[in-house]
């Protein structure tokens, strides 16, 4: 292993210590724009994809954060090697290698810490594993939904020991005969995209069928399937809420992650709440939900101007607001922009409701009553629905803004310290989940 991938791989990857921030008010309008990290959700599927291929793969721009130093662990766990390369263009960029075992090896652990990406598509693939796995996490990450997944692996054959949440040992003699499969997947599209991505290795391919609620994040199916399907394996969405994939080989695949747009989002919001303007970068094409978290944006008032870029030139989106309006919007495709639209909605000019993402609940914290207390505290009025928050403006003060151990809740609140003085987060370190650099470019923005 190459000393870059051990100075990556030595990095705190358990809970980081609480590290307090005071988040910085603006005192002029933002019009700097920031280029954030690749995307945490194609990341960590590559990675996976790249363990289950049929060679080695080298993967450029991943992500470098706990989420994907944890899915990296894991997958090393399970036999896989990684390696850091040079890019051969751009000297001061790295490739991950990643090579897959000739078998999947059970028998170890596997720390999921609060990563849903690491406990919901690395048991399956240590059901490709002879031997037993062990799965743990944060304490947090304990009472996250599981047990869907861990009854739909249950139905392929696996052994679930003793429950069906976090921690849990899964026990497999290496050969996941696949057939169909039922599984509730109304808690979250990932329970899907974890069965999805080992389907092509089942010896009869894997028919996956959601019975339940509306699987929310749909868009990262999409991405799920697309990055198979890159890979050459036939996968598809046969009828309403059925997925099909066929038996076969997940072809090797060089590729670049795209940067990650729902915390680029977090970022033009900035620009937004303070009557910027500034020009982003974006992607040509993306397997994110680019036009809905641009149409998200511009619900509350904030303009974001696509424009492809020409004669090699690279797209961009540019962003200004005059001011925030409040808004009713419904985010179920796009949950992760929840945090970051209640900011918005906390310092619109009018009410707001935002809907259809009952299922956070159950994401890294609840994430609908920590942002109702969070912003309750800041003296805006908010209250819980049964799918979402009614936010109403008041006049905003400083104070203490619990995190919750979730990097989404702390952009909410640094948003709503770029215009109120005395926001302090009770710890910012959480943000390293997906962008460790994330105070730098946050007040680098600002300088």
């Amino acid at each position: 292993m190459s000393p870059g991938l051990l100075d990556w791989l030595s990095r705190r990857t358990g809970p980081v210590g609480a590290v307090p921030w005071t988040a910085p008010t603006a005192s002029a309008p933002i019009t700097r724009a920031v280029r954030t990290p690749g995307s945490k959700s194609a990341t960590n599927r590559a990675l996976v994809l790249a363990a289950l291929a049929d060679g080695p793969s080298l993967i450029g721009g991943a992500l470098d954060s706990r989420d994907t130093s944890l899915m990296l662990d894991g997958l090393r766990t399970l036999g896989v090697e990684t390696d850091v390369e040079r890019h051969p263009r751009y000297d001061t960029l790295d490739r991950l290698r990643i090579t897959p075992p000739p078998a999947f090896t059970g028998g170890g652990d596997v720390d999921c810490g609060l990563a849903g990406t690491v406990m919901r598509f690395v048991p399956p693939v240590a059901g490709l594993a002879a031997g037993t796995t062990r799965f743990h996490g944060d304490r947090a990450a304990e009472s996250r939904p599981l047990e869907p997944l861990l009854r739909a692996l249950g139905s392929l054959g696996v052994r679930i020991d003793p429950t069906l949440g976090l921690p849990f040992s899964l026990t497999s003699d290496g050969t996941l005969h696949g057939g169909q499969v039922e599984i509730d997947s109304s808690a979250s599209s990932q329970f899907v995209s974890g069965l999805l991505m080992i389907g092509a290795r089942c010896e009869s391919g894997l028919t996956i069928r959601h019975v339940g609620a509306p699987v929310p994040s749909r868009p990262h199916l999409s991405m799920t399937l697309t990055m198979l399907q890159d890979r050459g394996v036939d996968a598809a969405e046969t009828q309403p809420d059925v997925w099909r994939v066929e038996p076969g080989a997940v072809g090797a695949m060089d590729e670049w992650i795209e940067p990650d747009l729902t915390n680029l989002a977090t970022f033009m919001a900035a620009v937004g709440i303070t009557g910027g303007h500034a020009v982003f970068a974006w992607p040509d094409a993306s397997t994110q939900p680019g036009e809905q978290i641009l149409a998200a944006l511009q619900a509350f008032g904030i303009t974001a101007a696509y424009r492809h870029g020409a004669s090699g030139a690279e797209s961009t989106v540019a962003v200004s607001a005059d001011r925030i309006v409040g808004a009713d919007i419904d985010l179920h495709d796009v949950s992760e922009l929840t945090c970051t639209a209640a900011a918005l909605a906390a310092v619109a000019t009018g009410p707001s409701r935002i809907r259809g993402v009952a299922h956070i609940r159950g994401h890294e914290t609840d994430r609908l009553a920590a942002l109702e207390e969070g912003l309750s505290g800041l003296g805006c009025a908010v209250a819980q629905t049964d799918d979402g928050l009614t936010i109403e403006p008041r006049r905003l003060r400083g104070g203490l803004f619990r995190t919750h151990a979730d990097h989404r809740l702390a952009h909410a609140a640094a948003l709503v310290g770029l215009v109120t003085h005395g926001v302090v987060l009770d710890d910012v370190a959480c943000t390293s989940k997906t962008m460790p650099d994330f105070v730098a470019l946050w007040e680098g923005m600002l300088s």
